[in-house]
């Protein structure tokens, strides 16, 4: 370096040349300087230039357009290796190139397997390369091909072409190695940017796939990210601001939810469950699993919240059957015991009577045991058939058949408390397909609601049963069978949850919060459904409304 230095004062300070040779070595000098600082500037514009989210098809135009200032190209291809076969994956000009694998013989090959750049002055026409792209003919008379490493290996080729012969003497091949280093590395980058957005791609569409709601919380209570299936009376609005909170959005707090289950995962670093029933009847298991960083520390939780309002209905229902079922046994064994001394009773009686005379006080004594104990069989056989569990065909079905055979089973539980049970039933009422026994039920709960509404009322009880046919919305003909009381009501922010499984305003002791669930499913099981009018202090109606089959 020295020596080249003070070989280039001696040049211009004349000592070994003319005045001449000094402009003409400054001039040279000069030119080599600019062509320098050209190369600098189009190697730091292409590094500015080249985004991670740029194909390596645009980076070849891009360095395509700007090479030619400071290097002879006609040709700029680039080649990468990808499960040991070497494709051209951008050429410019865009000369029609094959996406068949480059063949192991031809130079490019050459260049990989040494791990060393090559220049071809001139270049070997009769290659497979060159024969595979019939195209390059005459495009091309000197090539340098540059190895691009990824890491420790190499992984493609930079190609560098050029019309004239002998355009690149070694002293270029220090640039071109520099260009193919920043291409090696841009390549490189935009490889890892693929591999994360595929992964971060992969993640989100997993996300979102999930129909259950999923939702990334910090320790600030702030939803990070969510799937977006959350229902639509669980996404409130703020009105102060806090619509990213998870308890102003989820739950509707002002506040952070007392004894926030969130909360207990992030102290106790274990995954926490609740189960949470919302005011329109919606049912979830939500569980929340902490989220630790790098450090081992928790930053957060993961909030999963799966919908179980079915699976706690069909619950209600099977825990519904069982009481049945139970109560099914009892009341076979009560038949069974019953039926034999009814039957001598009542036979006892009916041979008695024969032999009574007509108009003695006898007669009518023996009549009303007989009366009585036909009574018993029928009760009992009335609580044997409610009872139950058999699945029971649709069949046509008298409604107010349905309620006689109900107020026979619970008059005497409604009337020992002194309440009034008044009857009027429609005779025009046509018969409907349905399940009888299930119809019982549903009347049965409608019936000892309105009795347990009436328990301490400071009035006298009544409870009214009609029955009636009416003409629907769409004009289809329904029949309706409606209990009404006079009891203490139910209040308006309770009506919408009546009817969700495991809700009851009673005691423990009286009441599971099943009736009502399980009436609901029967009626929506026969094409019905339930109306329901209450006032707080004004006594409730409840109407179980069923289609009439058209004829």
């Amino acid at each position: 370096m020295f020596d080249e230095k003070k070989k280039l004062i001696q040049n211009l300070t004349g000592v070994n040349s003319s005045k001449i040779n000094y402009y003409i070595e400054l001039k040279k000098r000069n030119k080599e300087i600019v062509t320098q600082n050209n190369r600098l500037e189009i190697l730091h514009q292409l590094v500015h230039d080249i985004n991670i989210d740029m194909s390596i098809d645009e980076i070849i135009k891009r360095v395509y357009v700007k090479l030619p200032l400071v290097l002879p190209c006609d040709v700029l291809g680039l080649g990468l290796v990808r499960r040991g076969q070497l494709r051209i994956v951008a050429m410019m000009p865009r000369i029609l190139y094959g996406s068949r694998p480059v063949t192991r013989e031809s130079i490019l090959w050459e260049c990989i397997d040494s791990e060393k750049a090559h220049i071809y002055n001139p270049v070997d026409v009769e290659d497979v390369f060159f024969e595979e792209n019939p195209a390059l003919e005459g495009q091309v008379n000197a090539l340098a091909v540059i190895p691009l490493f990824c890491r420790t290996r190499v992984g493609g080729v930079l190609i560098v072409g050029s019309k004239s012969l002998l355009a690149y003497p070694p002293p270029e091949l220090n640039f071109i190695n520099q260009l193919a280093d920043q291409l090696a590395i841009a390549i490189q980058n935009i490889s890892l940017y693929e591999q994360v957005n595929r992964a971060k791609n992969e993640w989100e569409a997993t996300f979102k796939a999930v129909t259950e709601p999923i939702l990334m919380i910090d320790n600030e209570y702030n939803i990070l990210r969510s799937n977006d299936h959350l229902p639509e009376n669980m996404n409130h609005d703020s009105k102060n601001g806090n619509s990213e909170k998870c308890y102003q959005k989820l739950w509707g707090w002002p506040e952070k939810c007392p004894e926030c289950p969130m909360e207990e995962a992030i102290k106790n670093g274990k995954p926490v469950y609740r189960s949470v029933q919302l005011d329109s009847g919606i049912i979830f298991d939500i569980y929340y699993y902490p989220v630790y960083n790098q450090n081992n520390h928790i930053t957060g939780a993961i909030l999963h919240m799966k919908d179980v309002t079915e699976k706690t209905k069909m619950e209600a229902q099977l825990v519904q059957s069982a009481k049945l079922a139970a109560i099914g046994e009892m009341a076979a064994g009560v038949a069974h015991e019953l039926n034999n001394p009814m039957t001598v009773i009542i036979g006892t009686a009916q041979m008695m009577l024969r032999e009574t005379k007509e108009d003695g006080i006898a007669t009518e004594w023996l009549k009303d045991i007989i009366n009585s104990g036909l009574r018993c069989r029928k009760i009992v056989q009335n609580l044997l058939t409610f009872s139950r569990q058999d699945q029971y065909p649709l069949v046509p079905t008298d409604l107010n058949d349905v309620v006689g055979r109900v107020l026979s089973l619970i008059q005497y539980q409604i009337n020992k408390n002194k309440i009034t049970i008044t009857q009027n039933l429609s005779s025009a009422l046509p018969k409907i397909v349905a399940n009888g026994q299930q119809l019982q039920q549903v009347l049965v709960n409608f019936l000892l609601n309105a009795r347990d509404a009436l328990e301490g009322v400071d009035r006298e009880g009544n409870i009214e049963v009609n029955t009636w046919l009416r003409e629907g919305k769409d004009g289809e003909k329904q029949v309706v069978v409606c209990v009404k009381d006079n009891g203490e009501g139910i209040a308006e922010e309770n009506l919408a949850k009546i009817f969700n499984p495991f809700y009851t305003s009673k005691e423990s002791t009286k009441g599971t919060g099943l009736g009502l669930s399980v009436s609901l499913g029967i009626a929506e099981a026969h094409g019905g459904f339930i109306e329901v009018d209450s006032k707080p202090g004004k006594g409730s109606r409840f109407s179980l409304v069923l289609p009439v089959e058209k004829e």
